[in-house]
């Protein structure tokens, strides 16, 4: 019984950690497309969203490789829903503009 609670707290985490990680990732751009510095956004964003995502991991796992795979289940779960989430309604428009024919 014991085991099961600690492998659900680890789906929990992983859930918890991939929401903070792309959920960082969704606002990084949304702050740095309009800032002038996006590429400090980008990488001190991707600096602190790895360094929690890495301690979460590591924390969780704790040397036990099932509490550690259903942490990354959870983490790609949470991909899925925050995906799902932050999707725009209107659908994205893909045209394709040609070079103009200079003949």
């Amino acid at each position: 019984m014991n085991e099961l609670f600690d492998l659900i707290l680890a789906i929990l985490s992983g859930s918890a950690l991939g929401v903070i990680f792309f959920g960082g990732l969704w606002w990084t751009v949304s702050q740095g497309v309009s800032s002038t510095v996006p590429g400090l956004w980008f990488l001190g964003s991707l600096t602190l969203r790895m360094g929690v995502v890495l301690a979460g991991f590591y924390w969780v796992g704790h040397g036990h490789w099932d509490r550690m795979l259903f942490c990354l289940i959870g983490f790609v779960l949470a991909r899925v829903f925050v995906t799902r989430l932050t999707q725009s309604s209107e659908p994205i428009r893909s045209e394709v503009i040609h070079a103009p024919d200079l003949r």
